[in-house]
């Protein structure tokens, strides 16, 4: 067993696929505005008049006027016929020009019929805008089909009646997810406000998501940057997969940041750090630069031959602690961003699950026999 040694910037290894960019449009202009919201139905109104040159796409355009709401909030509202230009429905990529009159309606949150349940959360930290919590291995962040009771949004719902709905009916409050068995922090928002303004932190990769991930393998590397697109897998629509055909298949851009804690012999604890967040993001990079994480089900991380000696007895008890996983061995261990109204940075820690810590202690008493 090695720790590994401390990396100069020149040093770090780039993994990278045929990336697929992704053009905004950008407008910078004055406008006259005006609001008004009723007390009563919860219906907020808003008028712009562009005014001066310029020239951009009209999702931009509002997302930067409306600083409330996330651009994918303002996408729908454009899709549901809520913004009109010129008392006409145009697309989000419509490109607004001076003189235009855009109309916009925001109708209040759809309530939720997602049951509440009496599940025990692990909370670390709750205020009026936002509740911090360990979500444990094996509990889906929200309902989907096949998974509608036991989820943190059922026990999140139970415990606070005042949520988020910005994130849709089916995801009150969330901001961001982790998988069914990824383990650690997550953040929910209590308003809409703070919904957006902690979405936004996440898009402009203010704030920072840190996980610890065991991989398989002894990697050659002691920094590396991911920068490879994922979409949905061309032939298993089950599954994500680094994009490399970007004419074919539809990906979006995708960068995980790799830095090795602590080398176990034929395995390798790894720090992970997202600048995005696609789905299975981590565990799709990992396998595709060769170290799967160890018992992930999905992405070859599950069943390994170690080479070496450790003998039948130890091979067997190694074989026990990965089954014991139940799920892929990666916990978010920590998350930081700035409060949504004190704007004071916060910072939240979880420590690694019994199941992972286990096996992470076996391999540093065993792994270099």
């Amino acid at each position: 067993m090695s720790r590994a040694a401390h990396t100069e910037p020149g040093q770090i290894e780039k993994f990278g696929a045929t990336s697929i960019l992704e053009i905004l449009g950008s407008i910078l202009c004055t406008q006259v505005f005006s609001g008004c919201a009723s007390n009563h139905s919860h219906v907020s109104s808003y008028e712009f008049v562009v005014e001066d040159t310029c020239s951009g796409r009209l999702d931009v355009y509002l997302a930067e006027r409306l600083q409330d709401l996330s651009r994918s909030r303002i996408q729908k509202l454009i899709s549901g016929g809520q913004v009109l230009v010129n008392s006409k429905r145009e697309r989000a990529g419509f490109k607004a020009r001076p003189g235009d009159r855009i109309e916009v309606t925001i109708p209040p949150p759809q309530p939720t019929d997602i049951a509440a349940e009496e599940i025990p959360l692990d909370i670390l930290h709750e205020d009026d805008q936002i509740i911090v919590v360990n979500k444990p291995k094996g509990m889906t962040v929200h309902p989907a089909p096949g998974s509608k009771h036991g989820t943190l949004v059922n026990a999140i719902l139970a415990h606070s009646k005042d949520l988020s709905g910005i994130g849709g009916v089916e995801r009150p409050g969330i901001v961001h997810r982790l998988d069914k068995d990824t383990s650690g922090v997550l953040v929910v928002a209590k308003t809409d406000a703070a919904h957006s303004c902690l979405q936004k932190q996440i898009q402009k990769r203010t704030a920072e998501r840190r996980y610890v991930v065991l991989v398989w393998g002894a990697t050659k590397f002691n920094e590396a940057v991911v920068d490879a697109p994922i979409g949905r897998h061309p032939t298993d629509r089950q599954k994500m997969a680094v994009i490399k055909d970007s004419a074919r298949y539809t990906a979006r851009k995708a960068l995980t940041n790799l830095t090795v804690l602590e080398r176990l012999g034929h395995f390798t604890l790894i720090e992970a750090k997202l600048d995005t967040g696609r789905t299975h993001q981590i565990r799709v990079h990992c396998s595709f630069i060769g170290h799967p994480v160890v018992g992930d089900p999905t992405y070859g991380g599950l069943k390994r031959s170690v080479p070496g000696s450790l003998g039948k007895l130890r091979e067997q008890e190694l074989a026990r602690l990965i089954d014991g996983l139940r799920g892929q061995a990666l916990h978010a261990a920590s998350l930081s961003f700035d409060h949504p109204t004190t704007h004071e940075r916060m910072a939240f820690e979880a420590p690694i699950p019994p199941d992972m810590d286990a096996l992470i202690t076996w391999l540093r008493t065993w792994a270099g026999t």
